[in-house]
């Protein structure tokens, strides 16, 4: 590992850190003004920091190139950034397009969570960034604040018109619980969700199949959506409610209903999932994450073959359920577990992987984690 030091040529500041997420439910909801369920990962970007006067950005990454990549602080725009570097330079500029006096600064960033693989890297490397400036700059913004800052960035500066329940996951998670939000209002409620305790294990499964969510098809996804939505009269399609849906779906063209289909039902599913939390019966989740699974299978069209592979497998192994979770084309699965399962579990995946010729899987369990911090 290299330091901090060697790098940039003194002691930092301090050290950060931001947790990437998994999302129990609710998928693709966020920018349908819908609700989701997502809790932190203890997997975690992590960022020495020491503020310069002289405008340059300095950045360097353990999973980079080995090289610092400097920018300019003033010369900072949309397009101008590329690779990795991209997104703590879009916090950057997004504090200053929102009227925050930030300059330059050195960066050493390390990171445990896996890239492309569905669990918010991207976010956690922003929210870190976004959680150093506002201590080193005494910034008046809460983690909301933060979080929808971070959101700004990676729309306006990376380019990808995500929703913003990756970033309040990884602003707003708190350890032991889950992370119930509301994406129109930011209302947030903390979940106990202590699943060792009913003798069960979220495991996750990494099909090491690689998601790009800035190729251009979460976009058009997106834009389906919103298109679905003022077709049938709705400021978003959080506002059309599940006894509605059957004749909603007959007044759209054929390709956007499935759309509709999908997060209609998928926030009813949220709903459904806390009301199971509260009511303490960890275990009926998982039927839940499972038909969440087959709607973004059938109706979104978002999984791949590996991901359906690790679901089924996971199943049929004696999972509770299982589902894809982030933004689809690859990445990741979850599945509930109970304890004594969870070697079987991990087994037939591994098999069912090995039989289908696709690369072994990457699999770990998870527990509720806390969200971004200080950490020195």
């Amino acid at each position: 590992m290299t330091d901090f030091q060697s790098v940039h040529g003194a002691a930092p500041t301090g050290v950060w850190a931001a947790p990437g997420r998994v999302n129990l439910i609710g998928e693709h909801t966020d920018y349908n003004d819908g609700f989701v369920l997502p809790i932190a990962l203890p997997h975690a970007a992590r960022a020495a920091v020491r503020l310069r006067t002289d405008g340059l950005l300095r950045l360097w990454s353990e999973q980079g190139d080995g090289q610092v990549t400097e920018l300019e602080v003033e010369g900072l725009a949309p397009g101008s950034v590329e690779g990795w570097a991209k997104y703590p330079a879009g916090v950057v500029w997004a504090l200053r397009e929102a009227g925050h006096p930030v300059g330059g600064a050195d960066l050493w960033f390390d990171s445990d969570v896996p890239g492309g693989a569905g669990l918010s890297s991207s976010a956690a490397l922003e929210c870190v960034v976004a959680t150093a400036y506002r201590d080193l700059y005494d910034l008046p913004l809460s983690n909301a604040d933060l979080a929808q800052l971070a959101q700004f960035a990676e729309n306006a500066f990376v380019g990808v018109p995500c929703g913003v329940m990756d970033q309040m996951a990884s602003m707003c998670c708190s350890e032991g619980n889950a992370l119930v939000l509301d994406t129109r209002d930011l209302t947030q409620r903390q979940v106990p969700l202590d699943l060792a305790a009913h003798g069960l294990w979220l495991l996750v499964i990494d099909t090491r199949v690689k998601h790009d969510l800035a190729d251009g098809a979460y976009a058009e996804l997106r834009a389906g959506c919103e298109k679905a939505a003022a077709l049938l009269g709705l400021p978003a399609l959080r506002d059309l409610a599940p006894e509605g849906l059957a004749g909603a779906l007959e007044r759209l063209p054929e390709e956007l209903a499935p759309l509709v289909a999908h997060v209609v039902t998928e926030d009813a599913r949220v709903e459904q999932a806390v009301a199971l939390l509260d009511a303490g019966e960890f275990a009926a989740l998982g039927p839940v994450l499972t038909a969440g699974h087959a709607s973004l299978r059938d109706d979104y069209r978002v999984s791949c073959p590996e991901t359906d592979l690790a679901v089924s497998a996971a199943v049929e192994a004696g999972a509770l359920g299982a589902r894809m979770t982030g933004g689809g084309f690859g990445g990741s699965v979850i599945a509930l577990v109970r304890e004594g399962l969870l070697t079987e579990v991990e087994a037939a995946v591994r098999a069912a992987f090995a039989a289908a010729g696709y690369a072994e899987p990457r699999t770990f369990t998870a527990v509720p984690s806390a969200g971004a911090r200080r950490l020195s």
